[in-house]
């Protein structure tokens, strides 16, 4: 796998799977949280005074792509931060350069900061002797000149707290007049992180039969168990939409087209599931999502990208799935204030 070592680009520095043959997924370097943010109880964090919610001040790197820079377009659309927040797209091609800027592509844009040819760049002007993976979602602070954070989840939780002033009146959290709690959420959102999230990845990267039959086993189970619990609620969390959605959207809009067949998690697509189908309906069609999804840049993305599980590049036509279909969601709930609507 590719990184950065000691500010150096190098395509030879460590293995993403370990000695049984199971996919190790690096962590993230840059977890810095803009003041105001409510950083949850499970990280060791405290916002920074140094970073603060402005106006124009901070720029998104993301790839169409990839779930979790997704989860940030998602939050930054639902929430009306357009404006607020500017963003920069990479090509869903990730070569051994790593994520390139190539505006000439459809969907793609320059790096709109720096000019950067690739995403590294941003990295070492944060990091000079950065020794760290590159990824995407970046959130980048324009006054200070480096990245603020790169790891999806503690960014959406940014977006969703330290912004109230800029954006609509949406929250992708519990008020304090529902009966869930931010709690709640975050239980969940770790609940589907390994099993899900992340399983898909377990699957298609496995490089040991154990290891692939113990990543299917879990998610499919996780898949069936999450199945169920939407037969009477509409969204995983409460009455409303969530952050926990959002997170269960990105893997699940990807599955049918590229995880089923890309992966090998092909015991079921999510359009055969009774709940789950209609639930990924209900959110695609919600107001501010399916802007967000650019299904050439996934499968672009997926079939290209690793030689090692699918080494023709050639990408898969199907199947074709009927995302604006009637999805009778609304029944499970009268009042359907989604995304809820914030003190």
């Amino acid at each position: 796998m590719n990184q950065l070592v000691d500010g150096e680009w190098r395509t030879d520095t460590y293995e993403a799977t370990d000695g049984d043959g199971s996919f190790q997924r690096g962590e993230t370097t840059f977890r810095n949280w803009i003041a105001g943010s409510d950083v949850p109880d499970h990280i060791d964090a405290e916002p920074d005074d140094r970073f603060q919610p402005e106006a124009g001040r901070y720029h998104l790197y993301v790839s169409y792509a990839c779930p979790w820079a997704h989860r940030t377009l998602l939050a930054r659309s639902l929430l009306g931060l357009e404006d607020a927040i500017d963003v920069s797209v990479v090509d869903p091609y990730r070569g051994e350069g790593g994520w390139q800027f190539t505006p000439e592509k459809e969907g793609c844009t320059p790096d709109k900061l720096h000019g950067s040819d690739y995403l590294r760049e941003l990295y070492i002007e944060a990091d000079p002797d950065a020794t760290c993976r590159v990824t995407v979602p970046v959130l980048w602070d324009t006054e200070e000149g480096t990245v603020v954070n790169n790891e999806s989840r503690e960014i959406l939780r940014i977006l969703s707290t330290a912004f109230d002033d800029l954006g609509n009146d949406a929250s992708l959290l519990p008020t304090p007049d529902d009966e869930a709690t931010v709690a709640d959420v975050d239980e969940v959102i770790t609940e589907i992180y390994e099993p899900v999230n992340n399983g898909v990845y377990r699957a298609g990267f496995a490089t040991s039969q154990a290891a692939y039959d113990e990543a299917i086993d879990e998610l499919f189970g996780a898949l069936d168990r999450w199945n169920d619990h939407l037969a009477d609620q509409r969204y995983l969390v409460g009455d409303s939409l969530t952050e926990a959605d959002i997170c269960m959207f990105t893997t699940l809009v990807r599955f049918d087209q590229v995880y089923h067949t890309h992966f090998m998690c092909n015991k079921k697509f999510v359009h055969q599931y009774e709940h789950l189908w209609p639930y990924l309906r209900d959110l695609y069609q919600t107001e501010g999502v399916a802007e967000t999804v650019n299904m050439a840049h996934i499968k672009e993305h997926y079939y290209t990208t690793h030689p090692d599980v699918t080494p023709t590049g050639i990408i898969a036509r199907g199947p074709d799935l009927d995302w604006e279909a009637a999805h009778d969601r609304d029944r499970l709930d009268d009042e359907a204030p989604t995304p809820n609507a914030a003190d």
